[in-house]
């Protein structure tokens, strides 16, 4: 069955940086679209990134681009997001989350049938 789980979160100050992974079992990554999110306290759950299975494209929210890449080993089926210059407002539970095929509506959360259990960042000094 399909299983996603995340590590790597962590305690870091501002400036600094953490590289999550998110290990895929039960499917290849080449057919699948992974995409990160991420929910804040007393926030809803939003969109970071998300790499498309098929041709490795990826795509980035306004907020972390040139900070976040995303990126993807198939060797180990594991997808990475290496996230640097954090800042205070990053602070969330991140989570990876998986859909068969293309997703058009990558930011959409409702788009992606598996979810991780999720990993702490926090971003504070």
């Amino acid at each position: 069955q399909v299983q996603l789980v995340e590590s790597g979160g962590g305690l870091v100050p501002p400036g600094g940086s953490l590289r999550l992974s998110c290990a895929a079992s039960g499917f290849t990554l080449d057919d699948y679209t992974i995409g990160w999110f991420r929910q804040a306290p007393g926030k809803g759950r939003e969109a970071v990134s998300c790499i498309i299975g098929s041709d490795g494209s990826t795509y980035y929210v306004d907020s972390v681009k040139g900070r976040f890449t995303i990126s993807r080993d198939n060797a180990t089926n594991t997808v990475y997001l290496q996230m640097n210059s954090l800042k205070p407002e990053d602070t969330a539970v991140y989570y990876c989350a998986a859909e068969m095929g293309v997703v058009q509506r990558w930011i959409v959360k409702y788009e992606y049938e598996f979810w991780g259990q999720g990993t702490q960042v926090t971003v504070s000094s």
